[in-house]
């Protein structure tokens, strides 16, 4: 039977017949590395779409909330980044950020909708 390489280290695989790795370190080291962002431009993106996120759900509590555009600014939210765009039968645009939305209204309002999940 031929010996098993630890994908991560190259050490000896001992155990089951299906174990990968040589011990839980490797296979975090190789899992974390896997799921790391690829590039320093997503993982910027990310973290300001997280940013967004928190904004929207601190301002909404209870599932919808009416909103000003200078409180979401003055918080530092980002209206170019969003994850998804709704547009309802009588023409309504929701921008998500994964899933709490908000939309347009006069005045600079802006109502903040939670999406069911």
């Amino acid at each position: 039977m031929a010996v098993k390489k630890c994908p991560e280290c190259g050490d000896e695989v001992r155990g089951r017949a299906d174990k990968r790795f040589c011990s839980d370190y490797c296979r975090n080291v190789a899992n974390n590395n896997l799921n790391r962002d690829s590039s320093a431009l997503m993982r910027n993106i990310n973290n300001r779409l997280r940013k967004n996120w928190r904004i929207l759900d601190s301002l909404n509590p209870t599932g919808k909330f009416t909103t000003t555009r200078n409180k979401l600014l003055s918080k530092g939210f980002d209206f170019t980044l969003f994850t998804s765009i709704y547009t309802t039968k009588k023409g309504a645009i929701y921008y998500f950020v994964y899933d709490q939305g908000y939309l347009s209204m006069e005045d600079d309002k802006f109502l903040i909708v939670k999406r069911d999940t």
